[in-house]
């Protein structure tokens, strides 16, 4: 599959998400077909998991999210989802085997001293030290979140999912994506917002 990203076919085109579906389903019969989906969403799929878990463990999960959804494509089923969210579903399942790992990692990063910009005379950079002096709090807020509101946020913020495809990617009624989302953005908000509060 992976040797077959780079190859030219004539259907490579850029494929609308309302016909990934029609894609996936095509593979089942034809696939190479399934390709197109693979060279469509790995890099979304890879970064959102490198960003939840490290570039290294990206590497295998993405691969695996792809190799689970080859074999399991004739299961997709479109009027519960989109392909994308489908996708993301599986890699999430995936992440849940490393939820130490990344609860570890975040911990770890809320521990670590703010970063000193070299050269702090743009406005430029002082508004990315001001986002870097954040990220202790946030990784120290997101560590301690409930695991399944983590998804939600994460899933909204890194994935860029709507609150659809989050339903759907995890299997779960809007109106739970909508108060996990609330409840988590309260978390994270109060830790940000009061910092000293939240050190332990």
């Amino acid at each position: 599959m992976t040797s077959e990203a780079g190859m030219a076919f004539p259907w490579r085109a850029v494929v609308p998400a309302d016909e990934d579906a029609g894609v996936l389903e095509a593979s089942v019969h034809d696939p190479e077909r399934f390709s197109v989906v693979f060279d469509k969403y790995f890099g979304q799929v890879h970064g959102y998991v490198a960003r939840r878990l490290g570039t290294d463990v990206a590497d295998d999960l993405a691969a695996e999210t792809f190799l689970i959804a080859f074999r399991q494509r004739e299961r997709f089923d479109r009027r519960n989802g989109v392909v994308r969210a489908w996708l993301y579903g599986i890699a999430t399942n995936l992440i849940r085997r490393h939820r130490r790992d990344e609860v570890r990692a975040w911990r770890s990063a809320a521990r670590l001293p703010a970063p000193v910009p070299a050269a702090p005379h743009e406005d430029r950079v002082a508004a990315q030290v001001t986002a870097q002096g954040l990220s202790r709090e946030l990784a120290a807020a997101l560590a301690k979140l409930n695991a399944k509101d983590r998804e939600v946020l994460l899933l909204v913020a890194l994935g860029q999912l709507t609150y659809d495809e989050v339903a759907a990617a995890l299997g779960i009624a809007y109106g739970t994506v909508c108060s996990r989302l609330s409840r988590a953005r309260r978390v994270v908000r109060a830790a940000v917002a009061n910092p000293a509060e939240d050190e332990s």
